[in-house]
């Protein structure tokens, strides 16, 4: 921890009063991936008892239709299943089970968990890659359904977001549904990128007219991201691993950030930077 408190020295000496006054919000990535079972409807649960009301989740769709939380196309690194995500039925899906001993979360579950839960913060990163298994009528099926599953969450004072590295389902989306935001707070958009904030990412989100972005924190400097704040852009940094991860991207001035660390770091972050507003 003495990097993180070597950081944070840095943050309250050169952030002065901006520091003090620096809102971020903290979500749990796929339920705190670090710290449980990643993306299982118990691993959202102890999230949201911790006290967290930000999630992030992957959204991916079977051989036959149906849409499952899972990060990888391939079903090993997390399950005692083999083989492409995609190229089986959710028959199949059934008989697996995480390397923990969950079952995998349907999204339809996921969207009944959320339900009746006011001042949400939610990611639903649309997970259509590769290419490959996803054509464009694809794109836009798992969109549009994610899209219409998340519009039916009984929610109050919430910010659902719809994200992905795959520019293809947020086009759609945006066309499919122009009254949907794409700039300031209650942006329904966010592009992920796989690196730091820089002229490039900021000048395809002005292009794309997406104005939230997901960057590495590898690779951003603060310069950078106060000239994306300048442009009118929200940044979210990623990943957290460790309380300095979160640490840094106060420092580098960033807006949102997930964490899979949610467990260990609320409560560090409660009682050694009481001055910095995250919202949970």
């Amino acid at each position: 921890m003495k990097k993180a408190f070597f950081i944070l020295c840095a943050l309250c000496l050169s952030a002065g009063a901006y520091a003090q006054t620096q809102t971020i919000r903290a979500f749990s990535h796929r339920g705190g991936r670090l710290e449980r079972d990643e993306n299982t409807a118990g691993a959202f649960q102890d999230s949201w008892d911790a006290g967290y009301t930000g999630f992030e989740t992957d959204i991916r769709r079977t051989a036959d239709g149906v849409l499952y939380l899972t990060h990888d196309c391939t079903l090993e690194r997390t399950t005692n299943g083999s083989g492409i995500f995609e190229r089986k039925t959710s028959a199949e899906i059934e008989q697996l089970r995480t390397k923990k001993g969950n079952k995998m979360m349907r999204f339809d579950d996921f969207i009944a968990f959320l339900q009746d839960k006011d001042n949400l913060y939610v990611e639903f990163e649309l997970k259509t890659k590769p290419d490959s298994l996803y054509s464009q009528e694809l794109v836009e099926e798992v969109a549009e359904r994610v899209y219409q599953a998340a519009k039916s969450i009984r929610t109050h004072n919430s910010v659902l977001r719809f994200t992905s590295s795959d520019i293809r389902g947020l086009r759609y989306l945006k066309k499919a549904h122009p009254e949907m935001k794409s700039k300031g707070p209650e942006s329904e958009l966010l592009i992920i990128f796989n690196s730091g904030v820089t002229d490039e990412t900021i000048e395809t989100c002005k292009r794309e007219d997406i104005w939230v972005m997901g960057c590495k924190t590898d690779g951003t400097t603060r310069s950078m991201v106060a000239k994306a704040h300048k442009e009118g852009m929200i940044v979210s940094l990623w990943p957290t691993h460790k309380i300095e991860d979160f640490i840094l991207a106060a420092y580098l001035g960033s807006d949102a950030m997930c964490t899979d660390i949610p467990f260990t770091m609320k409560p560090w972050l409660e009682k050694n930077a009481p001055w910095l507003n995250v919202i949970y």
